[in-house]
C-alpha cells in the first residue's frame, strides 16, 4: 500500500474524547450519518445500486463527505460509507440489498463452512474499502477525523445462518446451542477477518475503529459471554498487535454492543476498548458507575427523539448532556443506534446545535 501524506486534523475532539479527556464540549456524530435520510444520498442511489456505492470509491467517498458538507461545522466525525456485510462478502458469500440484506444461500449446517474461502486475501477482496478510505481522507481535508469500521463476529455471524434479518434469530441461536464447539470456531474465524480488515483501514486512513455488535442484546449475558465476548476481546488484542508490530499508530478504539448493558463493567475492565457505545435504555450516570472513569461513553439518545419536533429534540439533550457531564470522564455525543432514513434533515442539524449548547463546559 503506497505511503499517503494527509491534510493535518483541524478538528480533534473525537479522538481527544476516545481518550477520555474531557473535552470543551461534546464531539458529536451519528450513526449511519450517511444514509437514507439525505436526500443528496438518494439521489445518488436513484442510479446507482447500493452495493455498487460501497464498491466504488469515488462513490463511497461522496456520500461519506455529504453530511459533512451539508452539516459543517456542526458535526466532529464522518464515517465511512460501507456495510457490516462486506466481509462476509470477503468470506465467500453473496449478499444482495433488496431492499435489506439476503444471502441466497445462508450456512445450514456446520458442513457449509466449507464452502467458505479457506484463506480470506483481505487486500484483495477488501482493497475498494481500503481505496475509499483513502480518498475520503484527502476530501476531507482534515475538517474532521473519519472513523472505519467491521461487524462484530456475533452479528455476522447470525447473517450468515439466518440469511438476512430476524426478530428471533432462531437459526443463529440453534448452531450456538446444537453446534457450540463449530459455532465458536466460525466466530473466531470470522473474527480474524474482521482483525485484518480493521488494520487495514488504519493502514489506508482511518484514525478511530468501530465493532458494531447490532445483535448482542440477543443473547443471554451467559451466551454473551461464551460467544461473543472472547471474539471481541479477540479483535481488540490482535488489532493492538499489529498496529504496534507495524508501527502504525495507537488508533482508538470503540465496541457497540447494542443491547448488551449488563456487560458494560466487564467490557470496561476487560474487553480492550477506549470507548463503549450505549443504546438508549441506560442512564449515561448508571454507565459511568458500571464502567468508571478510565473508558470514554458514547451515545445515546433514542433516535426516534427525531420524529418529535424540535422541543422534544432540545429536552432529550438537555437530559443527555446532564448526565454523561455528571458522570465525567471523555463523552462522544450520539444516538443509541442508527438514524433512521425518514428523519428530516433540518431535525437532526437541531440536535448537532442542541449537542453544541447543552455539552459545552
Amino acid at each position: 500500500m503506497t505511503t499517503v501524506t494527509f491534510p493535518p486534523l483541524k478538528n480533534d475532539l473525537l479522538l481527544r474524547a476516545a481518550r477520555g479527556e474531557k473535552t470543551e464540549r461534546a464531539p458529536v456524530w451519528v450513526m449511519r450519518q450517511a444514509g437514507r435520510y439525505l436526500p443528496e444520498f438518494r439521489k445518488v442511489r436513484e442510479s446507482h445500486p447500493f452495493f455498487e456505492v460501497c464498491r466504488t470509491p469515488a462513490l463511497a467517498t461522496e456520500v461519506t463527505v455529504q453530511p459533512i458538507r451539508r452539516y459543517s461545522g456542526l458535526l466532529d466525525a464522518s464515517i465511512i460509507f460501507s456495510d457490516i456485510l462486506v466481509v462476509p462478502q470477503a468470506m465467500g458469500m453473496e449478499v444482495l440489498m433488496n431492499p435489506g440484506p439476503q444471502f441466497p444461500e445462508p450456512l445450514v449446517t456446520p458442513a457449509d463452512v466449507s464452502k467458505l474461502y479457506k484463506v480470506v486475501d483481505v487486500e484483495k477482496e477488501l482493497g475498494y474499502v481500503f481505496q475509499a478510505i483513502t480518498k475520503t481522507r484527502i476530501a476531507l481535508n482534515g475538517e474532521v477525523p473519519l472513523i472505519g469500521f467491521c461487524g462484530a463476529p456475533w452479528t455476522l455471524f447470525a447473517y450468515m445462518i439466518e440469511g438476512g434479518g430476524s426478530k428471533t434469530l432462531q437459526k443463529a441461536k440453534s448452531w450456538l446451542f446444537k453446534y457450540p464447539e463449530e459455532s465458536k470456531a466460525l466466530l473466531l474465524r470470522i473474527a480474524d477477518v474482521c482483525a485484518e480488515f480493521l488494520v487495514g483501514q488504519v493502514k489506508a486512513g482511518a484514525q478511530l475503529l468501530q465493532i458494531f455488535d447490532s445483535w448482542a442484546g440477543e443473547l443471554s449475558p451467559y451466551d454473551f459471554e461464551q460467544f461473543s465476548y472472547p471474539t471481541l476481546k479477540h479483535i481488540s488484542t490482535n488489532v493492538r498487535r499489529r498496529l504496534a508490530e507495524e508501527g502504525l499508530p495507537a488508533t482508538p478504539m470503540t465496541l457497540f454492543a447494542k443491547g448488551a448493558n449488563h456487560a458494560l463493567a466487564h467490557l470496561a475492565q476487560n474487553g480492550g476498548y477506549d470507548v463503549l457505545g450505549l443504546d438508549w435504555c441506560i442512564d449515561p450516570l448508571e454507565a459511568r458507575k458500571l464502567v468508571g472513569d478510565k473508558i470514554a461513553l458514547q451515545g445515546n439518545m433514542d433516535p426516534s427523539v427525531l420524529y418529535g419536533g424540535k422541543e422534544a429534540i432540545e429536552s432529550a439533550v438537555k437530559r443527555m448532556c446532564e448526565g454523561f457531564r455528571s458522570g465525567g470522564g471523555g463523552w462522544i455525543a450520539n444516538l443509541g443506534h442508527g438514524i433512521t432514513p425518514e428523519v428530516n434533515p433540518e431535525d437532526l442539524r437541531w440536535f448537532f446545535e442542541c449537542v453544541h449548547k447543552y455539552s459545552a463546559l
